[in-house]
């Protein structure tokens, strides 16, 4: 299914601004989003990029309203462009009421002179264009969308920036990276942001350069000025949130970083990898928490030379006691497999943060995917548990980080905690977490009734499959760790018994996650609970099926979704209740092959109705998740449905 962009009344505003990488797109929208904010917005913002470090095409979008939202949308109201390839990639995708602020000298390229732009979406914009009798150029695509109402205005950023240049004094090539505060300033003139908030954000963002304060500073005052002076457009104001109290701003990862110094994290090790690495980055700048007794605290924060030392040494620091973590995307848990297997036999309470991204192999290390699923429940030789939950939402990353943590230590196995990169590119406005609602389990800790002559018996047989856990340098607590298998006090055994014993021993602890863990904390049922209209899903696409589910309701149509939050052990008497009063069930995934909905198939024994994916490296939207329902729901949908990309 290719998106028909339906242009429908909304009480949210968006705006997207785009120019090649390197250009201070992703800081300029940072910076903007912040004084939208702190004027009252509640918004999400969503950043698409390259994974080359220069000249390719980047973007952001900032959705805001005076209510939470909860994903991004493909159309937009303000397009913001700073070069002719943002003009060909996303005009059309502006409402009808919106409006377009370009480059005066982007007014008429030809859509041949773009050298990044691909070739299949030129061949489809020239085609689109040729049929309206349009040129092939970005001043056929301005035509075409003033012809529906979009308004366009011409911004000439080189008088601006000359102008700028003699107000800071300053040679013109050294204020030319001011050119994103001058086209995000004209855009916050239309939407009536004060400029007191803006050079708040400004002062913020540039707070340790004066000289670029003061130049981002005049930049803004120039664009107010040309604005009010020659735009007489009036755009929509910036919405005022409804609900009070304070909130953060922040994304995925800071929520995950957040959450685990909140549990009392003491060891992360890492090697850098996209997404992966803005996590352990902010933790390296925040290692020093605060404690409630006025004093600050924080984790070892390690980085080591490859994702094989990674694992490992967290495994050692989990086994003095800490609490410990290391955090990766895909082909960096690829090379953890063979440790995270050690982990297993050794029943090391370790928590690995996944960050799933496109693959296989490299892939698209910078746009989204939830195809390591099966990865993540297989990953390792052999057979030992381990537990799998995944968030949905900014606010369930620092949640879930903790809670993490608790599972490791009680069941004492590796906890994957997976996330996908359309989460780590979401900057969003939530309130406050609350750490007091984060509980520490430690687990079992008594080592003195599992003592014998040849040492404690750190793996004893128990009816639960949970022994007692000393720690490296309890002088009461020796034992030995290997890679094989083993005796109760951990010495090499090769009976046949003994593994008998010791395998069911380890699966043991599966069965007793599944039977205490509360269903509160394995799903979560949004929605209209009495409607058998059943959405299914887990990650990021919640954001999405929350608002086709809205978008379904203004339509009048009721319908729920079930947000699954442990994958492993799955939860299959509760989904098999759920599917058997369902009627039609759909999952919704962004991968090739349905992951989760084969998972329910070995499992529970049937997948759902039907199957919506998403394979592209783009999250899925409400917008273009909701024409899909509403094919399911008329009956005019086929069981396997994919939402295709036509634009970007």
């Amino acid at each position: 299914m290719v998106l028909n962009l339906v242009n429908q009344e909304t009480d949210n505003l968006s705006w997207r601004i785009g120019g090649p990488q390197g250009s201070g797109i992703n800081r300029i929208a940072r910076l903007f989003a912040r004084a939208c904010a702190t004027q009252g917005a509640e918004l999400i913002c969503r950043r698409e990029y390259h994974s080359n470090i220069m000249g390719r095409h980047s973007y952001n979008d900032i959705l805001m309203g005076a209510k939470s939202a909860h994903c991004h949308r493909e159309s937009t109201d303000i397009l913001v462009s700073f070069d002719p390839e943002t003009l060909a990639r996303h005009a059309l995708m502006v409402t009808d009421k919106g409006c377009v602020l370009h480059s005066s000298e982007d007014a008429d390229v030809p859509l041949g002179r773009l050298a990044y732009l691909d070739e299949r979406l030129r061949e489809d914009l020239t085609r689109r264009l040729e049929a309206f009798n349009l040129p092939p150029s970005t001043g056929g695509l301005l035509q075409m969308i003033n012809q529906k109402g979009v308004q366009s205005f011409a911004i000439p950023y080189g008088q601006l920036l000359t102008k700028l240049a003699e107000a800071v004094d300053k040679p013109r090539q050294w204020v030319a990276a001011a050119q994103n505060t001058l086209a995000a300033s004209v855009s916050a003139t239309l939407m009536s942001l004060a400029q007191e908030t803006l050079e708040e954000a400004i002062e913020t963002a540039f707070g340790g350069r004066k000289d670029l304060v003061e130049l981002n500073h005049q930049a803004m005052l120039i664009a107010y000025n040309y604005t009010r002076e020659h735009i007489s457009w009036k755009g929509p104001s910036i919405p005022v949130n409804e609900s009070p109290g304070e909130r953060l701003l922040i994304n995925a990862t800071q929520g995950v970083a957040l959450g685990k110094l909140a549990a009392g994290m003491g060891f992360q090790s890492y090697y850098p990898i996209s997404p992966a690495t803005d996590e352990s980055t902010f933790l390296e700048a925040h290692a020093g928490a605060p404690l409630d007794n006025g004093q600050t605290s924080g984790p070892l924060i390690f980085q080591v030379e490859d994702e094989l030392a990674a694992i490992n040494m967290a495994s050692g620091a989990a086994l003095t006691g800490a609490r410990s973590a290391t955090s990766t995307s895909g082909p960096g848990f690829s090379l953890m497999s063979e440790g995270l297997g050690w982990a297993g036999m050794n029943e090391v309470p370790l928590v690995v943060t996944l960050y799933q991204r496109g693959g296989p192999s490299t892939g698209m290390p910078t746009r989204t995917d939830q195809g390591d699923l099966q990865f993540a429940l297989n990953a390792g030789h052999g057979e030992f548990p381990r537990i799998i939950l995944a968030s949905g939402d900014v606010t369930s990353c620092f949640y879930d980080a903790a809670q993490a943590f608790d599972y490791a230590e009680h069941y004492q196995l590796p906890v994957i905690h997976l996330l996908d990169k359309a989460l780590t590119s979401t900057l969003q406005t939530i309130p406050l977490p609350e750490p007091s609602q984060i509980s520490i389990d430690r687990g079992e800790r008594d080592i003195k009734s599992s003592q014998s002559l040849q040492g404690v018996k750190r793996f004893q047989l128990t009816d639960s499959g949970i022994s007692p856990r000393p720690v490296l340098g309890d002088p009461n607590g020796q034992h030995w760790t290997t890679g094989v298998e083993h005796s109760e006090q951990g010495q090499v055994t090769e009976d046949p018994v003994l593994r008998e014993a010791m395998m069911e021993k380890r699966a043991r602890k599966l069965e007793l996650a599944a039977a205490e863990i509360p269903v509160s904390e394995k799903l979560e049922i949004l929605g209209d609970e009495a409607s058998e209209f059943t959405l299914l899903t887990w990650g990021s696409n919640k954001g999405a099926v929350l608002d086709a589910m809205q978008r379904l309701a203004d339509s009048g149509i009721s319908a729920r979704a079930v947000q699954l939050r442990l994958l492993w052990p799955l939860p299959a008497d509760e989904l098999m209740a759920i599917l058997s009063e369902s009627s039609p069930s759909v999952m919704i995934e962004a991968n090739f092959s349905g992951q989760l909905n084969k998972l329910f198939q070995q499992q529970i024994g049937r997948g759902c109705d039907y199957v919506i994916l998403k394979y592209s490296g783009r999250p899925i939207s409400g917008e273009a998740l909701f024409p899909a329902l509403m094919d399911i729901h008329t009956g005019s949908a086929e069981p396997h449905i994919v939402l295709r990309n036509s634009f970007e």
